[in-house]
C-alpha cells in the first residue's frame, strides 16, 4: 500500500484556501467600487501563475 503524500495535500488545501481569499477580495472590491486601475485587478486575479507581458519596442528613426 502506498505511503500517503501529507505535503502534497497540505499544498492543496493551501492554494485552494488562497484561491479563494483572492475570490472573496475580489468581491468584495467589486462590491464597494473599484478605485484601482482595471489592469492592477486582472494582474492580482492572475494569480502567481500570471507573467507580465514585455512592453512593446518603439521603432527606431
Amino acid at each position: 500500500m502506498p505511503k500517503p503524500n501529507y505535503a502534497f495535500e497540505k499544498r492543496q488545501r493551501e492554494l485552494e484556501k488562497k484561491r479563494k481569499k483572492e475570490e472573496k477580495a475580489q468581491r468584495k472590491q467589486s462590491r464597494t467600487g473599484s478605485d484601482a486601475p482595471a489592469d492592477q485587478a486582472d494582474t492580482a486575479a492572475a494569480g502567481e501563475g500570471g507573467a507580465a507581458s514585455p512592453p512593446a519596442p518603439t521603432p527606431g528613426p
